[in-house]
């Protein structure tokens, strides 16, 4: 009975196992992946969150660059910049529409490019859609805050201590969204589908009240002159005048970051359920038209009401149409209400995405050997756990940089994404002129215009935002290819190294002629009296008890204590170490006793494993660190003998004598 009851102490789970049942849940086997796949509107929500979103600070953007320039000509010129990034838009779904249906993997245009073009030309694609979901999580959930703040702006007065709230609340965002994708991907499609549908009901509701109004004469102005708002340009004698091709350019970057999160649904097809291209094709198309139509009402909206941006982002462009569509009487302040918490729950979903594409990309780029083999591995929950959590250290340490301000953040925002668009589209293009097939020159002409667009948006972003920290991207860009680049070096050089044996032939491997075991003693203990044991049923040629002297009262004390115990009858050996360098002594001295090249040694280091929280502050762990400082020299091997104290204690609380 008590045997029995040893082993079921030994096998209870550890408090911080304890902990993440608690957080987690149960765990999920392995065989349920299969089911943990989401439906067409389950993944229109989840994977569309960040593409519709887009719609809340798009139009804005455009309006932020314009309105100083040219004034209330601003509003005129947006339909236009609007229109140009609705063509892009038309292009790049074609495009994807052919992706998904091509590579029916996670991984977009990685894949794409790597399939085309090689691994080494596809790091690019990879560090471009690593980039854009950590600045994409930092911008939705500070557009977001935005949107809260706002309603708070508009259903009061006008108050700067708002912004206050503006860091925290994002940052607070961030943790729950990693929290809810932890526990696994039916968990967060649930929570995270809800809102995009909510939105698209608000936005949708908005525009058709808006369009009524404006029919019969009754849509109002914003004041552009209010206090906070950004000051007017004066266009002078023509509506152009004073704005140049830079700025109108600008203006096309800035409205750009209406169409990230396109790529979101090739990142994550694997999401889908089977069949994956179809559905995800069919969940791609839809996704486009709701996002044309929302990112063309918000412009519209903005060029007959006159909605103005405000230098803090509060209240926002699309929160004053709101106000100003559905009126001041207690239906249109619900209806305000909602349409703001819509829009905060969208642009916080929408941050969920990257939480989603993020570790399926990064786990399939780790599986070519380019980023960290621990990134390819499912955690408690079926979910990436590992790069769900690199990703949100990486966006919460953006946040904090830039104090969660949009407009900081938009300049680092597209290039990434469209560079990964350049990437697709040419890959595909690659892809096509391989083949003969029907529709050949359809699909060559749709990729190669979409590769040749996103191409030159790219070179309008860099140039045009350069000065706004666009820069940091454009030096991000290299330094992470060569990171990757330099990750799969060193996995290659450890393949070869490794597999290396292949090669050596018998009469080319080390023969000893004498094996020994040194225990390495800390003090005389349980823990010692195993190890010795251990030793000796290992049968060596010899066994040896060795003390290195640090503490030379301390070490005398062993000695006595040694000679004195009837435990064991192997010598013990004081080696002194002056300068108290205990690594350097252990290597010292096992290299000295296997100089021959006949002898191979063994250094047995007992590791009392404590409580995890008392070990830490009250012990050091010092085997593992000798065992690494051994591992250059060949004709030496450490084995580290654990010896549980915890297990000691409760059998010495219960009356019985512990047992080594």
């Amino acid at each position: 009975m008590a045997a029995t009851t040893s082993k079921s102490e030994t096998l209870r789970d550890p408090l911080s196992y304890r902990l993440k049942l608690l957080l987690l849940g149960p765990p999920l086997v392995s065989e349920r992946l299969k089911h943990e796949k989401l439906s067409n509107p389950m993944a229109l929500g989840v994977l569309a969150s960040d593409c519709v979103s887009s719609t809340a600070y798009g139009t804005e953007e455009m309006l932020r660059i314009l309105v100083p320039v040219v004034g209330v000509a601003a509003f005129t010129l947006v339909l236009p910049v609007t229109g140009a990034i609705l063509l892009v838009l038309l292009l790049l779904t074609l495009s994807y529409s052919d992706v998904v249906m091509i590579y029916t993997r996670a991984g977009g245009s990685y894949v794409v490019a790597r399939e085309n073009f090689g691994p080494d030309i596809a790091q690019i694609a990879s560090v471009a859609l690593l980039v854009d979901y950590i600045v994409t999580v930092a911008v939705q959930v500070s557009a977001g805050t935005n949107a809260l703040i706002s309603l708070a702006h508009l259903l009061g007065d006008y108050s700067p201590r708002l912004d206050r709230f503006q860091l925290p609340v994002s940052a607070a965002v961030i943790v729950l969204l990693a929290y809810g994708n932890l526990r696994g991907i039916r968990e967060a499609g649930r929570v995270f589908a809800l809102p995009a549908y909510l939105f698209i009901a608000g936005a949708g509701s908005m525009l058709l009240v808006g369009a009524v109004r404006w029919a019969t004469g009754g849509l109002p102005h914003a004041e552009i002159h209010a206090p906070g708002a950004l000051p007017l340009g004066h266009p002078g004698n023509g509506w152009l005048y004073g704005a140049s091709l830079f700025m109108v350019l600008r203006s096309f970057a800035n409205g750009g970051s209406s169409l990230t999160g396109l790529e979101a649904i090739s990142n994550g097809i694997s999401a889908f359920r089977e069949p994956q291209g179809l559905n995800a094709r069919r969940t791609l198309i839809a996704m486009s038209c709701i996002l044309g139509v929302l990112v063309l009402g918000v412009s519209v909206l903005a060029h007959l009401t006159h909605a103005i941006p405000y230098r803090a982002g509060t209240p926002t462009v699309i929160a004053q149409e709101a106000h100003l569509v559905f009126g001041h009487g207690w239906i249109g302040r619900a209806a305000l209400v909602f349409m703001q918490l819509a829009t905060a729950l969208i642009l916080y979903t929408g941050a969920n995405t990257p939480f989603t594409g993020f570790p399926y990309l990064a786990s399939f780029v780790a599986e070519d050997r380019f980023l960290p083999r621990w990134l390819t591995r499912r955690g408690h929950r079926l979910a990436f756990s590992n790069g769900i959590i690199a990703l949100s250290t990486v966006s919460m340490a953006l946040l904090l940089v830039t104090r969660a301000n949009v407009d900081k953040l938009v300049a680092l925002y597209a290039i990434g994404v469209f560079t990964a668009f350049t990437m697709a589209g040419a890959g595909l293009t690659a892809y096509h002129l391989r083949r003969r097939e029907r529709g050949r020159r359809w699909k060559l002409g749709v990729n190669a215009a979409s590769a040749v667009v996103s191409a030159l948006v790219v070179v309008i972003f860099a140039i045009t935002k350069f000065t706004e920290g666009a820069w940091l991207v454009v030096v991000i860009f290299p330094l992470g290819v060569w990171a990757l680049m330099r990750i799969n070096r060193e996995y290659r050089l450890e393949a070869a190294a490794l597999e290396s044996f292949s090669v050596v032939g018998e009469r080319e491997l080390p023969v000893w002629r004498r094996h020994i075991i040194y225990v390495l003693v800390d003090t005389l203990d349980l823990a010692t009296v195993k190890a010795l044991r251990y030793a000796h049923a290992v049968n060596p040629d010899s066994v040896r008890a060795v003390h290195f002297v640090i503490d030379e009262p301390r070490a005398k004390l062993l000695a006595r204590r040694w000679q004195d115990s009837p435990s064991t009858t192997v010598p013990l050996e004081l080696v002194d170490c002056p300068d108290r360098r205990l690594r350097h002594a252990v290597v010292e001295f096992a290299a000295r006793a296997t100089e021959d090249a006949d002898t191979a040694l063994t250094l047995l280091v007992p590791r009392r494993a404590y409580p995890p929280l008392i070990g830490f502050l009250l012990h050091r762990g010092t085997g593992e660190v000798l065992a690494k400082a051994l591992d250059h020299l060949p004709d030496v091997a450490v084995t580290i003998l654990p010896f549980d104290v915890a297990r000691a204690i409760r059998e010495l609380q219960a009356g019985r004598r512990p047992r080594p």
